[in-house]
């Protein structure tokens, strides 16, 4: 069985992240999705992030929805999770994480593990053309499709 790994923040759940989902189970069910600590997800953000358990319950009730399976979410400590413990055959990525999937395989060929392959999935845009990201829709600026959010007064 195909085995994939993917993982994130997923907070808010927008397009671009649903996307990278549908990649990970397009490619086969047997998907790990590593989502982070809140430890992890606020140690590099300056914006609130959700918890851990409103992030699994929002990402778990999406695919739940989307696939009609249970999903496996596993909590990570670090950008790896389980990519250089276990065997995987994708490890599905945006753009702002490809660089951490060389990294995972460059650590793998050296504990002689096999590589795994990696897709990478690009950013959706927002109409304005931009890419959708969590910081653009916290900031009120777009919503979690990408469309633009009329400024109040003020804002310009």
């Amino acid at each position: 069985m195909v085995k994939i790994a993917v993982g994130g923040t997923f907070q808010p759940l927008h397009d671009g992240h649903k996307l990278l989902l549908r990649t990970a189970y397009n490619l086969g069910a047997d998907v790990d999705i590593g989502l982070t600590s809140d430890d992890m997800a606020t140690g590099k953000r300056t914006r609130d992030v959700e918890t851990y358990g409103e992030r699994e319950k929002a990402v778990r009730d999406w695919v739940k929805k989307e696939f009609g399976i249970e999903p496996h979410i596993m909590k990570i400590d670090d950008p790896y999770g389980k990519t250089l413990v276990q065997d995987y055959d994708y490890i599905v990525v945006s753009p702002e994480t490809y660089p951490t999937a060389v990294k995972i395989n460059q650590i793998r060929k050296e504990k002689g593990m096999k590589p795994i392959k990696v897709v990478r999935v690009e950013y959706v845009l927002a109409e304005d053309g931009r890419p959708i990201s969590s910081t653009r829709i916290v900031e009120g600026e777009i919503d979690s499709h990408g469309n633009l959010l009329a400024r109040k007064e003020g804002d310009y």
